[in-house]
């Protein structure tokens, strides 16, 4: 029992120890927190950087100095008004052009070609009409035409609404050739179609120029497109897509008689020119040892292949670049698609992945029942009012229309044709009900 006693009054000695020691150490603590304030400076040495207010005290000698002013920190920008301008710079309804429109400079407008003869006149418009819907940058476009279908596209295009008008410029000009006989050029292939030839050497002041056939439909903003040209190299100055994906099976290749672009040749329906370097290029020819400007080169190459062309101005070209393959930009069958990547089967694979990205009704097939798909297409933009809801009006009254193409091997594949479409119409209809409804007021 003594063991028992001596060993707990030691235990409690211990502890009694062990709490003064941490009493002890608390105040010790407290003093290295507060630390003791720096030694004053000697007054012969001025402050570097004195306190806002007060002045330095000069050393002998030394000539005084104003107090330096502290710039008063700059004001930042609540996070909800600079979120707020850039939703607003994102917000557009459809058809709705962007504020940057008004101060675009001109040389970043997209510059959009067409030739319209004859009968072609709702054609053109339902194209110019595509362009508009979707596109975003500011558009002009330069309409070359008879002289008795001016007033009527003038008329038309002035009709549209101010939320699309805004988005675009128009000229209309007169059909001419600067060399050889005009009725001649005039009646090559299709009426007017030669025109594309002349385009460099008539639209003198403008840099580049997207030219497409009246019979195309863009699926998604012209822009896209456009981009193209800062793909092209320092020797390339146009771009077309391949008249044909399997060359073994393309016209070109099995019935041509004379010189063609590559292995399938090249269709002229949607091409995209640097119009400048055109200008100011010599092409290799088989007319002469030397290069020939592009002017100086259309009426003897048409004298010389004339009576072995059969597409016209579109054999042309693809004879022009035969000789000058590097000036060629080559792009995916996408941005120029026609019945005959569907009618015989699927053979446009960059469609099957990303979608269609501009149609081309060649063959009729807007105004005759061989291809409903694509009069389908075309019959949904044209009927499409301006101002109503792009996916009740057009989207789904097209998946409808497209239900009664399945019995053809081009209404097999809606997919490809919906993709680009429906991606487009899901961007605008969501800036407008995400930005100009709200995300709190969607239910």
């Amino acid at each position: 029992m003594r063991l028992r006693s001596k060993a707990a009054a030691l235990l409690l000695l211990a502890l009694a120890a062990l709490l003064l020691a941490l009493l002890s150490l608390r105040p010790g603590r407290a003093e290295t927190r507060e630390r003791p304030a720096p030694p004053a400076r000697a007054a012969s040495a001025p402050q570097r950087h004195p306190a806002p207010g007060s002045a330095s005290v000069p050393g002998p000698g030394v000539p005084a100095r104003a107090p330096r002013r502290r710039r008063p920190p700059r004001p930042r920008p609540r996070a909800s008004r600079r979120g707020a301008a850039r939703l607003e710079k994102l917000a557009r309804r459809p058809g709705e052009a962007r504020s940057f429109h008004a101060v675009l400079p001109r040389e970043l407008w997209i510059h959009l070609a067409v030739v319209a003869c004859g009968n072609r006149l709702e054609e053109t418009l339902v194209m110019l009409k595509s362009a508009v819907l979707f596109s975003h940058r500011k558009m002009h476009f330069h309409i070359f035409t008879e002289d008795s279908l001016k007033s009527e596209f003038d008329k038309q295009l002035r009709q549209w609404p101010d939320s699309y008008t805004k988005k675009f410029e128009h000229k209309i000009y007169p059909i001419t050739f600067s060399v050889g006989n005009p009725q001649e050029w005039k009646k090559l292939f299709k009426p007017c179609a030669a025109q594309r030839l002349f385009l460099p050497v008539i639209l003198k002041d403008v840099d580049s120029l997207l030219y497409v056939d009246t019979d195309v439909l863009f699926l998604r903003p012209v822009d896209d497109i456009w981009k193209l040209l800062k793909q092209f190299n320092s020797t390339q100055l146009a771009a077309m897509a391949p008249e044909h994906e399997v060359p073994k099976t393309g016209w070109y290749s099995r019935f041509a008689r004379h010189p063609f672009y590559g292995s399938a040749g090249v269709n002229s329906g949607v091409m995209l020119m640097n119009l400048t370097r055109i200008r100011s290029t010599q092409f290799k020819n088989s007319l002469s040892p030397t290069g020939l400007a592009w002017e100086d080169m259309l009426l003897p190459l048409y004298q010389k292949y004339k009576n072995a062309i059969t597409w016209g101005d579109q054999d042309l070209l693809n004879i022009i670049f035969y000789f000058n393959p590097e000036c060629l930009y080559v792009f995916p069958c996408q941005w120029n698609y026609r019945p005959d990547h569907c009618m015989y089967g699927s053979n446009c694979k960059e469609a099957e992945r990303e979608g269609v990205s501009v149609v081309h009704g060649n063959r009729g097939v807007y105004h005759d029942d061989k291809q409903p798909t694509f009069k389908a297409l075309y019959e949904a933009i044209r009927d499409f009012p301006f101002q109503d809801n792009l996916f009740q009006s057009m989207y789904y009254p097209l998946q409808l229309k497209f239900l009664e193409t399945v019995h053809t091997l081009c209404g097999r594949i809606p997919q490809v044709f919906l993709k680009q479409i429906e991606k487009t119409m899901r961007r605008a209809y969501e800036r407008h009900v995400i930005i100009h409804v709200g995300p709190n007021h969607m239910h």
